[in-house]
């Protein structure tokens, strides 16, 4: 095992891969709607949904429609808006955590406070807002302050920092209930969970992982870039299956 990384037969043979989105399978873009999934990466996750029989999901703060139109036409077990909706598996229907829904007057606010800050990019999702300001790192001070007096009117959400974003998200919903929710049911269940994020918001789901005896990494500490961690999940990918067992 090379820097706390689980070797590729191993994971073959046993592992469940729960993966972030940006900044993980794909590298960050200046704005989230510019993002660009490469034609062999959706080759490689159909690859690897087949190798590991269905245990691989993509566990993302986007919201499900989002990621699927990034992975046409592939659709595959997911958490979207880091847990709220989940898909099982591949084929199956999407459950919420809860009945969460976003309220108009935080909406409002937080298209104000976008208006108020020229390059910002305001991100609705079902029950939040993503201010993401990478165009404006110079305004991080005004728009935390500004974030921080909005999400104290509403105690049932709570304000998450990330890179170059601040997320208002409902609270008690985050990425490790989503790798719990995953690994208690087929095609997860029995398997060793390995969750790879980048970022804060996947801290819950490295905690979770691990606490469930499989593996939580940072990307920063084990692949660094989108592209080495494509060069070990194709290692995975073509392990054979007399190798594997």
């Amino acid at each position: 095992m090379l820097n706390g990384i689980p070797p590729p037969a191993s994971v073959a043979a046993q592992g469940a891969l729960l993966l972030d989105f940006d900044g993980t399978l794909v590298p960050i873009a200046g704005r989230p709607d510019a993002v660009e999934v490469p034609g062999e990466t959706i080759a490689l996750l159909r690859q690897l949904h087949r190798r590991l029989g269905g245990a691989l999901a993509i566990v993302t703060g986007r919201d499900l429609a989002t990621l699927d139109r990034l992975l046409a036409p592939l659709v595959l077990p997911a958490a979207g808006e880091h847990g709220l909706a989940l898909r099982r598996r591949v084929g199956g229907g999407v459950e919420l955590a809860a009945p969460h829904v976003l309220p108009e007057v935080l909406c409002a606010a937080g298209q104000a406070i976008a208006t108020a800050h020229p390059g910002t990019v305001l991100e609705l999702k079902r029950a939040g807002i993503a201010l993401h300001y990478r165009a404006v790192p110079g305004a991080a001070v005004s728009l935390l302050a500004a974030m921080c007096a909005l999400v104290a009117g509403h105690p049932g959400h709570e304000l998450l920092p990330g890179h170059m974003l601040l997320e208002i998200r409902p609270r008690g919903i985050d990425k490790g209930g989503a790798v719990r929710a995953l690994m208690g049911a087929a095609p997860f269940a029995g398997r060793t969970p390995i969750f790879i994020g980048d970022d804060i918001t996947d801290e819950d789901g490295i905690a979770a992982s691990r606490a469930l005896g499989g593996f939580g990494l940072r990307m920063a500490e084990t692949f660094r870039t989108p592209d080495r961690l494509s060069d070990w999940l194709a290692r995975i990918a073509v392990v054979q299956d007399d190798s594997a067992a």
